[in-house]
């Protein structure tokens, strides 16, 4: 018997948004290199690399979350994942998807600051972080 529920398993929403990511091998002296996401989910990224990487190799993520997607200025995200999909993409001649499922994350968000103007009582800011 066929389910509607057993031909996709995601757990969350997937974003198509094509950006640039900085991607970093955890604990490797191999230096973080340049990739592009497919899509983006609230427990993962997928992306499109030329570098090797493989199942279950823990990735630091580095990427600014668009507005439209975050519902706040871009912000800068570091996300760390493991490895859960590593495939050839066809289309993309030969480069290498990737998905990443988050393990957590940290946001750069702006943070307030006092702003003096003239003689008046200081204003309050935003000042990224």
């Amino acid at each position: 018997m066929n389910s509607p529920f057993q031909a996709d398993r995601r757990l969350a929403g997937r974003h198509r948004v094509k950006m640039p990511l900085r991607v970093r091998i955890w604990k490797s002296i191999i230096p973080e290199h340049w990739a592009q996401s497919v899509n983006l989910s609230q427990r993962g990224i997928y992306f499109a690399t030329d570098s090797p990487m493989h199942q279950g190799e823990t990735l630091e993520v580095f990427f600014n979350m668009p507005e439209a997607i975050g519902g706040q200025p871009s912000t800068q995200w570091r996300c760390t994942g493991h490895v859960v999909r590593v495939e050839r993409i066809k289309a993309t001649g030969g480069k290498l998807g990737v998905g990443v499922q988050f393990d957590c994350y940290e946001v750069s968000r702006p943070k307030p600051v006092d702003l003096a103007i003239g003689m008046a009582v200081p204003l309050r800011g935003w000042a990224e972080s």
